[in-house]
């Protein structure tokens, strides 16, 4: 569609004049921003004032983000995960609904978007709706709503937004329209845990449900939030309603956490934002190690709030990964001093691979992972005792991981895959839990694979089960002092797994890429004499198979 500037004309009739423009306009918001450009540049100087009205009303429409430079004068700050925030509410605005979990770091600006911006446009779209805001104290909720209050007080004309003269608390008002009658549409907040008592809404938004640590240790504190969120909140949702959660992670079974292991977790759109990224499927496409913010947050900065924070802190509430306070089994210095190169790999001979794999089970609610790893081991030459001359030893390389959330027809396909891409000799397999279908599920899909000629002439690697018989901490010690020994490699980055290493501790929800990368390690070990390692296994098979 193409929109032709109109021409002033003084013959024509007011009336007729105001019904050309209106279709111009009309046609106008249709056009992409190149074609708007073109018909500015050609517009007559009256036209074009018209002009710069009309682009104005469509900022303020556009999104929240818009919203927010247009009536800030470009102050409020932007930044693309802020977007992808706009992007949920503007889906919500044109009738989709939605439920949205978005977890990201403390200040990144989530709280001002989500939680005043974003419902203030809402609002301005649908006058007639009502919004619920929530957050873990009235406080909190009410300084939501004063600021989207006296945004309405302030911008009310621009946006097209009234209060009604007999309600405008800061943590209920009702809308009018221009004359001051009273519309359905308004706003209500309340605490977790507070009730939510009168009109049901069309949009919720939980905004940090949780207040600090020590609520999110608390098992009656987590309790407390899931009973509220599920008796309370969820039963004032409209038909067709939507729900939006935003929060920094602390705990894994804080709220996020329970959503993320219902039974409904399905239907949720996760939008998981750590502060560096972590995974191929970053939402903002970003490689992996790259800020969330570099305007406000670059790597430097990130880095000396890691080390002001802690190893814990870090890994929770500015990664999103929750872990229970660190055991010491692992220091990331082991980890980050050792690490090396694929380039460097290149030029060492590995004698042994394996792909372990540690499957989904247990009774954790939040269990979810297959660990699978790629692990090897190669005789390479130290210096010995004093530096005096040369010794060999053996040393130890994480080269992959490929864990994940997998189903029993997917993760066999994974690992053999794996084992085909390193030449791998062996699948070493937890037994725990279905060890007989493990097995099957590997055999099967190799099968498949040399079916579609994809195993490349490989014969199958053996697979080796083992059935941990201790804690996991006598199997992770022995192999934490490797690590220490400097004698175990990370071939790159692999910033999940080593999450997990090194703010595991005894006690916590099985960490299955830690388990997997653990059981590689210990088989590579064995055959050196690390009786305190394999005497934490029973296992079927026979050591020394080299």
């Amino acid at each position: 569609m193409t929109a032709t500037t109109p021409e002033l004309d003084e013959n024509i009739g007011v009336a007729d004049e105001a019904t050309e423009l209106l279709e111009f306009v009309a046609a106008y918001w249709q056009l992409n921003r190149a074609q708007r450009r073109s018909i500015a540049i050609r517009a007559t100087p009256e036209v074009r004032t018209v002009l710069a009205g009309v682009e104005r009303d469509m900022a303020l429409k556009r999104s929240p983000g818009s919203m927010s430079a247009i009536l800030t004068d470009g102050k409020e700050m932007q930044a693309k995960h802020l977007d992808l925030i706009d992007r949920v509410f503007r889906d919500i605005a044109r009738g989709i609904p939605r439920k949205v979990l978005i977890t990201m770091p403390p200040r990144h600006g989530k709280s001002r978007r989500a939680a005043r911006w974003a419902p203030l446009w809402y609002l301005s779209r649908h006058p007639d709706h009502r919004v619920m805001i929530a957050s873990y104290s009235a406080d909190l909720a009410d300084d939501h709503g004063r600021w989207i209050r006296d945004a309405i007080n302030g911008y009310g004309d621009q946006v097209g937004l009234y209060l009604h003269a007999g309600s405008k608390a800061a943590n209920r008002f009702d809308l009018a329209d221009k004359d001051g009658n009273r519309l359905d549409g308004g706003l209500v907040t309340a605490g977790v845990g507070g009730g939510l008592t009168g009109k049901g809404a069309h949009l919720a938004v939980v905004d940090d449900p949780i207040k600090d640590d020590a609520d999110a240790q608390s098992p009656t504190m987590r309790k407390r939030l899931w009973e509220w969120w599920t008796s309370v909140l969820l039963t004032r949702i409209e038909p067709g309603g939507s729900v939006i959660v935003i929060q920094t992670r602390w705990h894994e079974d804080d709220l996020a956490g329970r959503i993320l292991a219902g039974e409904d977790a399905d239907d949720w759109t996760i939008l998981d934002l750590p502060a560096l990224a972590d995974s191929q499927d970053d939402p903002l496409e970003r490689p992996i190690g790259a800020p969330l913010w570099p305007r406000r947050y670059g790597r430097k900065a990130l880095a000396k709030i890691r080390r002001s924070v802690g190893e814990r802190v870090w890994w929770s509430l500015f990664q999103q990964k929750p872990r229970p306070m660190s055991g010491g089994v692992w220091k990331q210095e082991w980890i980050d001093d050792y690490r090396i190169s694929t380039a460097v790999l290149r030029s060492i001979d590995l004698n042994r691979i394996v792909v372990a794999v540690d499957p989904a089970g247990g009774d954790s609610s939040v269990n979810d992972e297959v660990g699978i790893t790629a692990t090897a081991a190669a005789m390479v030459e130290t210096p010995g005792a004093h530096h005096s001359y040369p010794e060999e030893r053996e040393e130890y390389y994480l080269l992959d991981d490929k864990s994940d959330s997998l189903g029993a027809d997917e993760w066999g396909t994974v690992a053999c895959l794996l084992a085909i891409d390193w030449r791998a000799d062996a699948f070493v397999v937890e037994s725990n839990y279905g060890g007989d279908m493990s097995e099957q599920i590997l055999i099967q899909a190799w099968r498949d694979l040399e079916r579609k000629g994809l195993t490349k002439g490989m014969l199958m690697p053996k697979i080796i089960p083992v059935n941990a018989k201790k804690g996991k901490r006598l199997r992770a010690e022995p192999i934490a002092q490797l690590y220490a020994q400097g004698r175990v490699h990370h071939v790159g980055q692999f910033t999940k797994i080593e999450g997990q290493m090194v703010t595991w501790m005894p006690g916590m929800d099985s960490p299955d890429r830690m388990d997997s990368g653990v059981h590689g390690l210990t088989e590579l070990a064995e055959p050196e004499g690390f009786e305190t390692i394999m005497d934490t296994y029973d296992r079927d098979d026979p050591p020394g198979r080299r």
